[in-house]
């Protein structure tokens, strides 16, 4: 069965780059009718509208999400230029390093901000607008393996995830009878842009890091952008229905189980 979003109007943050990016193109080649690509990279959000323009309306909206006030003003944005909004794609995060000892207070409120405040006012708007429409609807929310507790040194990375995931399940048993549907995805380790630059750059890895991770993985290699954006359109469309309140890891081991 192919995913098929018929028209939707849907917000994907992040949609600059990476996972976003790729997201945004899937639902744009999957019928998505509009698209409004949020990012705080304004250039590289206006490049990925062009890209897509061929396929659907798109709008880019340059917002920095650590600021709630423009998390709100991204929401009221692209309710104002699309009309509507069917569907809500979370996908902007930051994935700053830091333990529960080494981790700064300022750490700490940068990745709640971004990785649970933002999707939480997003994800306001969003059900207020499919209320007072009496419209279903849909959010995917991109998680992280970590909220399953997390390495030592993504302490404050790992608990704004499970914020989220908790706030996922939520928004699914709250609006089940408004017919609007929240599912998340908890992400292992993916091959972006961004994830290049920590591995190579900041945690001093080298431009080879993904060669020698991906020796050490069952598929021998890392997942891919695409293969998320996949997951994504399906639990956005219709044909994933009634699912909701999901929660689905997408990595290359199973959690509670021993290391691959």
């Amino acid at each position: 069965m192919k995913a098929e979003l018929g028209g939707a109007a849907v917000l994907v943050t992040g949609a600059a780059s990476g996972i976003g990016a790729a997201v945004a193109r899937q639902a744009a080649r999957s019928g998505a009718g509009a698209l409004a690509l949020v990012d705080r990279d304004g250039p590289g959000c206006r490049r990925m509208a062009d890209e897509l323009a061929a396929f659907c309306r798109t709008e880019a909206i340059e917002a920095d999400l650590a600021q709630s006030g423009q998390a709100r003003d991204a929401a009221a944005r692209a309710l104002d230029r699309l009309g509507r909004l069917d569907g809500l794609v979370n996908a902007a995060g930051l994935t700053t390093r830091g333990s529960v000892i080494e981790g700064s207070a300022g750490t700490w409120d940068a990745l709640l901000a971004v990785n649970a405040r933002a999707p939480f006012l997003l994800m306001s708007a969003l059900l207020a607008h499919l209320r007072a429409r009496g419209a279903p609807g849909a959010i995917v929310n991109i998680l992280s393996m970590h909220a399953h507790g997390g390495a030592p040194d993504l302490g404050p990375y790992a608990a704004s995830k499970a914020a989220l995931l908790a706030l996922t399940r939520n928004v699914a048993h709250a609006h089940l009878r408004d017919r609007i549907r929240a599912n998340g995805i908890n992400l292992g380790w993916v091959a972006t842009e961004a994830e290049h630059r920590m591995q190579a750059e900041t945690l001093g890895q080298g431009e080879d890091w993904a060669e020698r991770a991906a020796a050490r993985l069952p598929l021998g290699r890392l997942i891919a952008p695409e293969e998320v954006a996949r997951l994504v359109v399906f639990l956005l469309s219709d044909a994933s229905v009634p699912l909701t309140g999901a929660i689905i890891d997408l990595e290359q081991w199973i959690a509670g189980a021993p290391p691959p």
